[in-house]
């Protein structure tokens, strides 16, 4: 089927272009701010469709959220500590949009820009470039971006990001889709099952920061290794839930799977794999009634999940993590697949 292509919204009186992909009974819908996921639909067990994505209908409720809804995030996505770090011995500060912190690249950051696209019909997929210049939100270098969304056939979303620099830089593009495998609207993510394969964490501080410190996940609720229930497991470290980044089992660099997430109800399941060190489980906490999504539909506390595979948050304050660096004549390369099917009851 070919892509279909339309004006999803406008910006400042420019369009913002709209793709959306089909294979295998799935459909993807990708637009050009934020070169962002906006829609995923999949049929359950029972072949009845749904959107899985949360998200909004207008951009300018995009626009106007911090939540991230399908964006890529960058030119860091998660946190660097006190919104600065050091890099040959010159110290860059960075704009601080979560005081004294910077999350997700900025206040302007690339999940706030128009991206340029481009339509292969032949692979059933859209890339999406950007360029960021040197000093952008305080990062050295300027910096060449892309996106690049496939659907396949087998019932596979693969997306891949990469980047190259004319200078020394960090870089960690993340992508932030919210899932919820009852439909984008079906309440709280509490009855999914969520198996990770990562028998350590980093630790975070009251402000998300990590410590440094690598914990095994031993005895502790963050052991997600035999896919417990949501809710059992939220139950379990309280507060706000999960936002945490789990260090992934297998080589880094190398596509594995690394972490699958199933609704028992539908019999809708996501299976992720990545060639990145961690993963960061993001149970959608922070969310409240007040965040109005798609179709006018309320999204509240634990009403999707994120699974940002990436480089550890706060990595380049933090030596002995797996480094985020990126130098001239250097591809920075992040993999990351999703494969959907379903099971029987």
């Amino acid at each position: 089927m070919p892509i279909q292509t339309f004006r999803f919204d406008e910006l400042d009186g420019r369009p913002v272009e709209g793709f959306t992909l089909a294979a295998g009974g799935l459909e993807a819908t990708v637009v050009a701010h934020g070169a962002r996921l906006v829609r995923f639909v999949m049929p359950d067990r029972d072949g009845r469709p749904a959107d899985i994505v949360l998200g909004f209908d207008r951009l300018a409720k995009y626009l106007a959220s911090d939540a991230y809804f399908g964006a890529t995030c960058g030119r860091y996505g998660n946190r660097i500590g006190g919104a600065a770090f050091t890099l040959d011995g010159v110290r860059h500060r960075l704009t601080a949009n979560e005081p004294p912190n910077q999350l997700h690249g900025g206040s302007d950051g690339f999940d706030r820009r128009m991206w340029d696209a481009t339509v292969d019909e032949a692979e059933n997929a859209v890339t999406f470039t950007l360029r960021s210049p040197d000093g952008d939100q305080g990062y050295p270098g300027a910096l060449a971006a892309s996106v690049r969304y496939q659907l396949t056939g087998d019932g596979v979303l693969d997306i891949r990001m990469a980047a190259t620099t004319d200078r020394a830089t960090v870089v960690n593009l993340v992508h932030h889709s919210y899932w919820n495998l009852a439909g984008h609207a079906a309440g709280d993510v509490r009855g999914h099952r969520l198996a990770v394969r990562g028998g350590f964490i980093t630790p975070v501080g009251a402000d998300l920061i990590p410590t440094g410190e690598v914990r095994p996940v031993n005895g502790t609720p963050f052991d997600l290794r035999n896919g417990p229930f949501l809710g059992e497991a939220l139950d379990a470290v309280g507060g706000f839930g999960f936002d945490h980044n789990w260090c992934l089992d297998g080589p880094a660099g190398a596509l594995r799977p690394v972490a699958s997430l199933e609704d028992p109800a539908s019999g809708r399941r996501l299976e992720l794999s990545s060639d990145q060190p961690g993963l960061q489980v993001y149970t959608g906490g922070y969310l409240s009634d007040r965040v109005i999504g798609k179709g006018d539909r309320p999204y509240g506390p634990f009403a999707g999940i994120a699974l940002e595979t990436q480089r550890f948050p706060g990595t380049p304050n933090i030596a002995h993590f797996p480094s985020a660096r990126l130098d001239p004549g250097q591809r920075y390369e992040h993999h990351m697949q999703l494969r959907f099917r379903t099971e029987g009851r």
